[in-house]
């Protein structure tokens, strides 16, 4: 059905060459404007009539870009590897390009026995497959429809597509239909062109995000970082993106404590754990892990616990030590204290006691100056007679008397 119409279209264009160029060679293009998928085949169909019925002896396909003029192609002579002529030397002046690229794009023309025929250029497009992804954000769960792009000015071309996952072929046709994606639908995704020489679309790369999973905690010993060997509780999550906030929790005795926020904790003591973890599309708690008591920390406590009743019992023997000699330098400065009054007192006593018996002595030269003092010496003689001697002397008037008894 397709051939008899290219055969309908050619008799119409040779009937209408005819009757508007009697005296003139004619020169058209069905399409004046084509878009071609770069690495595919193209062909540029051609019609072209001698109203002269000359014998047509040479063929020519030039490309023309930027006001400069290219021959690239022949007939016969110069025949490129890429350019091939499918046309013939009565009507059909077709040309088919092997596998396109993008310097191919620009306007060729048709030329005849070297004759300058008034034509159009034909305009070719050559654009690169891609793929349509209709969302930034693919959540686990969606449904995403992938589509392989070939369109040129709003037209587009009839292809067979194939669809590859990771460089593995997974389906066909110019839609790829993804329902109730998972991280299983991750990858990179190309088209291409289902055809001998395969046009490959660029690289979309397919993200599906999802909150954490398959939440757990496991322990690692800090030796194996080059630490003490006391052990660290590391929570793992499978999230995308990847988690962004940690919290730890302990479990004693029906009460829950926040005890970290990192995704890794170094526990004290031993017992019950449990992270919790979050990611803008949700949040997952892990299940109760029982750490064991590590003996390093046992023994650490018990050195901190004696060393720090060995302080406290050294600060309180030192407030007694200090306390004590406060109390006994305060009772000894009393003592001097009251050691200097005293002193003081007798000082002021003797020096009354002076001053009195300084008066006294000197009532009693006042005296000795008008009194007779006479001494006497008595001595008792049995049978004898008492004999009194009197002396007196020229400096005092004193009497002795002297008393014997016998």
């Amino acid at each position: 059905m397709l051939s008899g119409s290219r055969q309908l279209i050619w008799t119409l264009l040779l009937l209408f060459a005819e009757d508007v160029f009697s005296n003139k060679c004619f020169v058209d293009y069905p399409q004046q404007t084509i878009c071609a998928v770069r690495g595919s085949p193209v062909v540029f169909f051609c019609i072209f009539n001698d109203i002269e019925k000359q014998e047509v002896k040479t063929f020519t396909w030039g490309y023309l870009k930027a006001s400069k003029v290219r021959l690239i192609l022949s007939y016969p002579g110069n025949v490129s590897g890429r350019f091939e002529y499918t046309g013939d030397n009565e009507h059909n002046c077709s040309l088919k390009i092997h596998k396109v690229n993008h310097y191919d794009a620009g306007k060729y023309f048709f030329r005849y026995n070297k004759k300058r025929c008034p034509t159009k250029h034909l305009i070719l497009n050559v654009i690169d497959l891609n793929i349509l992804v209709p969302k930034e954000t693919i959540k686990e769960g969606d449904s995403v429809n992938l589509t392989c792009r070939n369109r040129c000015d709003g037209e587009e071309r009839s292809y067979v597509y194939s669809w590859f996952k990771d460089g593995e072929a997974i389906n066909e046709g110019p839609v790829l239909r993804l329902t109730n994606v998972s991280s299983k639908h991750s990858g990179n995704y190309t088209c291409s062109l289902k055809m001998k020489n395969k046009t490959t679309s660029g690289v979309a790369h397919v993200n599906v995000e999802y909150g954490p999973k398959n939440t757990s905690v496991f322990v690692r010993s800090s030796s194996e970082m080059g630490a003490d060997s006391s052990n660290v509780l590391v929570c793992c999550s499978d999230a995308h993106p990847p988690v962004e906030n940690y919290s730890w929790f302990k479990v004693a005795d029906g009460w829950i404590q926040k005890v970290g926020h990192q995704a890794e904790l170094l526990p004290v003591h031993g017992g019950q754990y449990l992270c919790s973890v979050s990611n803008k599309h949700g949040s997952q708690n892990s299940t109760v892990f029982t750490l064991k008591e590590n003996p390093y920390w046992t023994f650490l406590r018990v050195m901190v616990f004696i060393i720090s009743a060995s302080v406290v019992l050294f600060l309180v023997m030192t407030s007694v030590i200090a306390v004590w000699r406060l109390t006994k330098n305060k009772m000894r400065a009393e003592t001097e204290h009251l050691e200097e009054m005293q002193r003081t007192d007798g000082v002021n006593r003797l020096r009354c006691e002076d001053s009195h018996q300084s008066q006294a002595f000197s009532n009693l030269k006042v005296e000795e100056a008008t009194t007779e003092i006479i001494y006497a010496t008595i001595e008792f003689k049995k049978g004898r007679k008492t004999t009194i001697k009197q002396q007196d002397y020229e400096s005092e008037t004193v009497i002795y008397s002297t008393v014997r008894r016998n």
